[in-house]
């Protein structure tokens, strides 16, 4: 595990974005932990995050890509603090777009904002699960004739996909991509061994990777 993924896990347990206890999935599994990137909610907080993908980013020479997009909601800050985070530290200045939920029918129209969209996209969002959001994003992303590089996300549950395989393994074969995580589910097992009093949270984790995880 690298520096900046120790940093980020520890970073996240201590502002309270990755939880552990019992929590309901969207998926109706009951998960010992929770990620939750929507408390990224102040300006420090989301430059810091914007910092953590950047580094991600930099880290993997697999991903070329010629602009950025973040499927809404979540997508939207993640899309905005990333490009703003690879032109200060990466000195990279990429275009971004992001889309609207309702197809606007006055003024510029349209169901994106940012820039067009174009090229190759490197598609980035919060969690991998199931991979069903990023499916609908890849659909949107060919329907104006451009093409998805690569996937950035925060956090990689490794869990089955549709087959038993994980999901991002899934998307890597079928799709020819890769997929980059600023850290998966391995990662946050190998810092919970290194932290005191956490045996129980451990194990329980252990179990949920054993039954769900590809």
């Amino acid at each position: 595990m690298e520096k900046y993924q120790h940093e980020f896990i520890q970073y996240s347990h201590q502002k309270q974005i990755l939880r552990f206890g019992d929590f309901t999935l969207k998926s109706g599994r009951q998960s010992p932990y929770f990620f939750n990137i929507g408390l990224f909610n102040n300006g420090t907080m989301l430059q810091q995050l914007g910092y953590y993908f950047a580094k991600a980013i930099q880290s993997t020479k697999s991903l070329q890509f010629d602009m950025l997009f973040g499927p809404a909601y979540k997508g939207i800050p993640l899309v905005c603090t990333t490009a703003i985070a690879l032109t200060e530290h990466n000195k990279k200045n990429y275009p971004y777009c992001f889309n609207r939920k309702e197809i606007k029918d006055h003024g510029e129209g349209g169901d994106l904002i940012g820039a067009e969209l174009t090229g190759r996209v490197l598609l980035i969002d919060d969690v991998l699960t199931a991979g069903t959001a990023l499916h609908s994003a890849k659909k949107l992303i060919e329907s104006y004739n451009a093409e998805v590089a690569g996937v950035i996300i925060a956090l990689d549950r490794q869990e089955k996909g549709s087959q038993q395989q994980s999901a991002r393994n899934e998307i890597e074969q079928n799709w020819q991509v890769p997929v980059v995580s600023i850290i998966q589910l391995n990662d946050l097992l190998m810092y919970l061994q290194q932290q005191d009093g956490m045996n129980a949270v451990l194990e329980k984790i252990k179990a949920y990777r054993a039954a769900y995880c590809g």
